[in-house]
């Protein structure tokens, strides 16, 4: 399944259909960013996919998080970040917490989203993600993009101080100040979208984040993302059922694409979990776990949610599992 990915030369131009493209298989010159002494660094200034298959909301919301990006980089140096990393600590093993008997649940702690609006207040994020964990959670999501889904660093703090599995960074990470920032802040994984990076950039930012100890989570949508993701080193790939262009959910998207990826990588379905039905036809078709959100901030009791989805997830009549 590998292959070389095209680099852009180090004087390569900026182009506007610059991406990968399936026609060719292969990535047109894409931009580098040059610091004040010429310089370019693909970590520091990854590029976001400017190809096709990127879509309006996904360019809204990365405008947006560059933005605002560029706001916390004026207040806080990548050396503090890299301080304050550094006395973090240790991260937890990602992949050890998603693998193992039955299917394991990521439960997010969730305000907003494009598709839906506002989902919940959640005052008390923390508190939240204990209830998630007393139900017997894997790993706990925390959105930290503000404009479309209302979370916050503080959030992720928040949950690290109070919980003792490991956390998960969920936001359109596009360089690798916000690694740092997902470490100094506590997370043990990072979410890394496909469809948001080259694939030097997706390439260089899974090597920058498990250098500094975080498991990428590597979000695909289709095959053809698949074979980016594998080519690039993950090692735990979510496959986002939900259309980016349209915002609506094919909980077949799984199913039809989770083929592609071999067995050593731990595979997550993500959206489209609204109860335990829905995790054993994710489990069916494959998934070592599931990221659930929605249904469990708007419904009345989380922990109670959880533990029934983490009962169905080892229930013995699952074809799936991974020991």
């Amino acid at each position: 399944m590998s292959r070389t990915w095209d680099r852009a030369p180090p004087d390569a131009s900026p182009t506007p259909s610059c991406g990968y493209h399936r026609s060719d298989r292969r990535f047109r010159p894409f931009h580098r960013q040059a610091d004040a002494g010429g310089r370019s660094d693909p970590l520091e200034h990854p590029t976001v996919w400017k190809g096709a298959a990127r879509v309006s909301v996904l360019d809204e919301i990365i405008d947006g998080v560059r933005a605002d990006l560029s706001e916390r980089q004026a207040r806080v140096s990548l050396e503090e970040l890299k301080e304050r990393a550094a006395k973090a600590p240790a991260a937890k093993d990602g992949v050890a917490a998603l693998r193992g008997d039955g299917v394991k649940v990521i439960c997010e702690v969730k305000r907003s989203s494009p598709s839906k609006g506002a989902l919940a207040a959640i005052a008390d994020p923390a508190g939240l993600a204990a209830d998630y964990e007393a139900g017997g959670a894997s790993v706990i999501s925390v959105l930290t993009e503000q404009r479309r889904f209302g979370g916050s660093l503080a959030d992720l703090e928040a949950v690290r101080a109070r919980v003792d599995i490991p956390v998960l960074r969920k936001d359109f990470i596009v360089t690798s100040y916000q690694l740092w920032e997902a470490r100094a802040y506590g997370a043990d994984l990072a979410l890394l979208i496909v469809a948001a990076l080259d694939q030097p950039a997706l390439e260089s930012l899974i090597e920058r984040a498990v250098s500094i100890g975080l498991t990428p989570l590597v979000e695909v949508h289709d095959e053809d993302e698949v074979e980016r993701a594998v080519d690039a080193g993950a090692k735990v790939i979510g496959i986002n059922a939900r259309n980016l262009k349209t915002l609506e959910v094919d909980r077949d998207t799984f199913e039809r694409v989770a083929p592609e990826i071999p067995d050593h990588i731990v595979k997550v379905a993500e959206s489209g979990v609204r109860g335990p039905h829905d995790l054993i036809a994710y489990a069916n078709a494959g998934a070592d776990a599931v990221l659930v959100g929605e249904s469990l901030v708007t419904g009345r009791d989380p922990k109670t949610a959880v533990a029934d989805l983490v009962a169905a997830g080892t229930h013995p009549a699952l074809r799936h599992g991974r020991g």
